[in-house]
């Protein structure tokens, strides 16, 4: 449903009431004053002569008056011609004789006069006067029956008041007044008076009570809901610029009512979108440098390593013996490309964020270990010593068990690679009482200068030595050690051995072991 279809239906819900209380107040008004008009006329003319022409002929006494007009009819008529005075009714003779101008017999109802016009040129409905006694009996035949609302209002207040339909829909109003007498056979006067079914009374007042006041109702209302629709337009407006420029152009909708928050909440999302947009293009672009690393790291060793499977193939069916030399440079080959693979998948997971890093406990003992035995290989041909010193119990720390293993493993294997021969890699592990471990990695090879060092944590940067020994290194060993240290919240330092080639520490806290 339309916006505009919403408002027209809440203006309607909304005037259909205020029109309909309008209505309600303007018969309470008119039906009030035209109460009092009655009682006012009816008492003075009781007073001015209608006492005693009801008591001298109480059987056939009834008189049949126009009611005065009310307020606001009071003024003149629409053609200026004027109208009776206030308080006029129509003259009644004396009993017996008809009035001086040819009124009514006694005992027959007079016609009424003609009555004046309101604004609308309606004829004011007469009002019929019937006598009653002390007990509420009237000697008159024709006088209606009383009920007993209208003696019980009237020994109240003084007046009782009674309101109905009839068949045809006109409105019946009784109102039984008690004279300013005691006794006799006119002690209460019972005024009736008959509004037409097509009256206002009975139907919708005049145009100028409630078209008016309606008209200037939904005036106000569509005023106030114009800026309203305005600012709709507008934030709908720069929502679908914001979507169409990438989510870059802010929702500028200001202010401090409902509108204005729902600019909020757009904006909110707005930076919402952007953030998962960036992260999700920041693991694209993860994933197209582990693929443009994964093709140019991994084709070089594999290149040399063909090339010597091809060459001792050759001697093989040339009935040559293989060269020690051959074989220990294929297997560093495959060992080389293995965990360039591995720190290839090791980089993905650090770039992509801690979603991907999973902590638990973590054996230290245990993983020295596992990384000393999976280099033996390696290092046994170079005549590289690997040693491990670890304490007697295991050494548990809160962390993610592949990166550790993975950074553990650099560090190692940079030791067998870059190191001399019948040299020696050795890893130590010590606990203090502080509940904190001190891991170091020491070798006798080269080192590394303290200039390159300071640069050596960098993503690419391979120290001179490096550089010399192994040609095709990428420089991702030590990147991703750092990464992994940072990411679990250890330290990390590297510093001369005092072998003469370099010690890589770690120091982190312990966790207590698992249940």
């Amino acid at each position: 449903m339309k916006l505009r279809l919403r408002l027209a239906l809440t203006a309607v819900a909304v005037t259909v009431p205020a029109v309909f209380a309008l209505v309600q107040v303007e018969h309470s008004v008119r039906r009030r004053t035209t109460d009092e008009v009655i009682i006012e006329s009816t008492l003075s003319q009781m007073q001015s002569g209608g006492r005693e022409r009801c008591e001298a002929a109480p059987e056939t006494w009834m008189v049949r008056s126009r009611s005065q007009r009310p307020p606001w009819e009071r003024e003149g008529l629409p053609d200026g011609s004027g109208g009776p005075p206030s308080g006029s009714v129509a003259p009644d003779g004396p009993p017996g004789r008809g009035p001086a101008s040819g009124g009514p017999s006694p005992g027959n109802e007079g016609p009424p006069r003609s009555g004046g016009r309101g604004p609308l040129g309606r004829r004011l409905p007469p009002v019929s006067l019937y006598p009653f006694d002390g007990r509420f009996v009237s000697r008159n035949p024709q006088a209606p029956a009383l009920d007993d609302g209208l003696r019980q209002g009237v020994r109240d207040d003084g007046v009782g008041v009674r309101r109905y339909s009839k068949d045809d829909g006109a409105l019946v109003q009784d109102l039984l007044l008690r004279m300013p007498w005691e006794g006799g056979p006119c002690e209460y006067v019972l005024a009736r008076r008959v509004e037409p079914a097509e009256s206002p009374e009975v139907g919708l007042p005049p145009l100028y009570i409630w078209g008016v006041p309606t008209l200037i109702l939904l005036s106000a209302m569509v005023v106030a809901l114009g800026p309203v629709v305005q600012r709709l337009r507008r934030l709908t407006e720069e929502v679908r610029a914001s979507s169409g420029s990438g989510y870059e152009q802010p929702v500028t909708v200001n202010g401090s009512d409902e509108i204005a928050e729902l600019a909020r909440a757009f904006q909110q999302a707005r930076a919402e979108i952007q953030a998962r947009m960036a992260h999700q293009q920041a693991r694209e672009q993860t994933l197209r440098d582990f693929l443009a690393n994964t093709t140019h790291d991994v084709m070089t060793p594999l290149t040399v390593l063909q090339g010597h499977l091809a060459a001792m193939q050759q001697r093989m069916r040339a009935g040559e013996p293989l060269e020690p030399g051959l074989m220990l440079s294929a297997m560093s080959e495959a060992h080389y490309m293995a965990s360039l693979v591995h720190n290839l998948g090791a980089a993905a997971r650090l770039e992509a964020g801690a979603p991907q890093v999973q902590h638990a406990p973590v054996d230290l003992n245990a993983l020295v270990s596992r990384v000393l035995g999976r280099h033996q290989p390696i290092a046994r041909p170079q005549r590289i010593a690997l040693e491990s010193g670890v304490p007697a119990t295991p050494t548990w720390v809160m962390g993610d068990e592949t990166l550790l293993e993975q950074a553990v493993s650099n560090v190692v294997l940079n030791g067998i690679r870059y190191g001399r021969e019948d040299g020696h890699v050795a890893v130590v592990l010590e606990t203090t009482r502080q509940q904190s471990f001190n891991l170091r990695v020491i070798d006798d090879g080269p080192g590394i200068s303290e200039e390159e060092r300071s640069r050596i944590l960098e993503r690419r940067f391979r120290g001179n030595a490096a550089r010399t020994r192994e040609p095709q290194g990428q420089g991702l060993g030590l990147h991703i050690v750092h990464n992994v240290v940072e990411l679990h919240g250890w330290k990390m330092t590297l510093a001369p051995s005092e072998y003469g080639g370099l010690e890589v520490a770690f120091t982190g806290p312990l966790t207590p072991p698992p249940e």
